[in-house]
């Protein structure tokens, strides 16, 4: 059974209003920390260089892939935890494709608007009380991690240093999408509501600096 749609017994009233008061509390700081974050004129973006520990920096240093990974652990914890192979799956690909020199117009703006996508999915399934299935759900979120990892493909270094820094970005990317997957686990569903919420913002604010600029 999912634990979205069928929710183990809460706390009272009381317990709930407090929780509920304190994730809103958090989550707008982590707003306010998110709009800082966008304002800043380096998104990662760009021509990559090092081993393992740029590779590992890469997807945590660029907000709209940190904004993804985060996104992709919460619809898995809320959907169900099959996600994060998909996710997996459209890493490998959209590497792979970027890898090889395959561009998309209007990728950044994409890749933003992936991260709304993620969080909608999540909403919607609040929405609606029930899964919105599996093959579906799967396919969002290889796309939208796939889009991400094109343009990681196009940014990677093209030296020996490759390899290392493909698995620095690899093992950060499972560290945070994994970890993220974890964390909601063991909070009340109303924090993963809530977060789905702030991403589907941030990732609409995120589509508009390209644009902008």
């Amino acid at each position: 059974m999912n634990r979205s749609f069928h929710p183990r017994r809460g706390p009272g009233p009381s317990m709930t209003h407090f929780s509920g008061l304190r994730s809103w509390t958090l989550l707008g700081g982590a707003a306010a920390l998110g709009f800082v974050l966008i304002g800043q004129p380096a998104q990662a973006h760009g021509l990559a260089h090092g081993g393992v520990g740029h590779g590992f920096l890469h997807p945590i240093t660029g907000v709209d892939h940190l904004l993804l990974l985060i996104g992709v652990g919460a619809a898995a914890s809320y959907v169900s935890a099959q996600l994060l192979l998909w996710g997996l799956a459209g890493a490998v690909l959209g590497g792979l494709a970027g890898a090889m020199g395959f561009a998309m117009p209007f990728a950044e703006v994409l890749a933003a608007l992936a991260i709304t996508a993620v969080a909608l999915l999540i909403l919607r399934s609040h929405r609606d009380g029930r899964s919105p299935g599996l093959a579906f759900a799967g396919t969002l979120v290889a796309g939208a991690v796939a889009l991400h990892a094109l343009l990681h493909g196009g940014e990677a270094p093209v030296d020996g240093s490759a390899l290392g820094w493909w698995a620095g970005a690899l093992a950060a990317s499972l560290l945070v999408g994994g970890g993220s997957f974890l964390a909601l686990r063991r909070l009340p569903l109303v924090w993963t509501t809530r977060l789905a919420l702030l991403l589907a913002v941030l990732g609409g604010a995120l589509a508009l600096v390209p644009l902008a600029a």
